[in-house]
């Protein structure tokens, strides 16, 4: 029986887009191609995402401004999802609101305790343009709500207010990746 190939495995690794960087506060652009680029970008993002040991990653988060995000995340249950969206759109996001800690690899090393609900529906395309509908519970939830922020020009750190936000940006201030 033909294995299927290991997302990422033909991808390769590119630089990450760090905080201050203009890229991660503009909303994407829809992709409207969706031809060899395409699979060749889902392809990076998993190589990037696996080489810097991420659950997911938005295409702006390695410069590229288009929508589209990977993943490769546990839920509460331990269950492993894997895959991508393409012009995702957060359609549903209920249950309860929890806070829990939350990083990001454009922000490395740090997080902070982030509330995000505990249940989350994203529908999108698949890089050949089949429609896909993503529901997410517990942690792989909170991925898939903080991989649509990303593409809407939102981090994390966005929700943060009060203390929390404070000492978040001076942490990232005093980070050795800062510019």
């Amino acid at each position: 029986m033909p294995h299927a190939s290991i997302p990422g495995a033909r991808g390769r690794v590119r630089p990450l887009t760090l905080l201050g960087d203009p890229v991660l506060h503009a909303p994407c652009a829809d992709v409207t191609d969706f031809g060899p680029g395409l699979a060749r970008l889902v392809e990076d993002l998993f190589a990037t995402m696996y080489a810097a040991r991420g659950v997911g990653l938005a295409a702006n988060q390695v410069g590229e401004p288009l929508r589209v995000f990977v993943y490769d995340c546990p839920d509460d249950d331990d269950v492993r999802h894997v895959g991508h969206v393409v012009n995702p759109r957060l359609v549903r996001a209920d249950g309860l609101v929890l806070r829990g800690p939350e990083g990001c690899l454009s922000l490395p090393g740090l997080e902070a305790g982030t509330e995000r609900h505990d249940h989350a529906v994203v529908e999108g395309v698949t890089a050949e343009g089949e429609p896909v509908t993503v529901h997410g519970t517990g942690f792989f939830a909170r991925c898939l709500q903080h991989e649509t922020d990303h593409v809407e020009g939102r981090i994390y750190a966005d929700h943060l207010t009060g203390w929390r936000r404070r000492r978040l940006l001076r942490q990232a201030a005093r980070a050795s990746w800062a510019r």
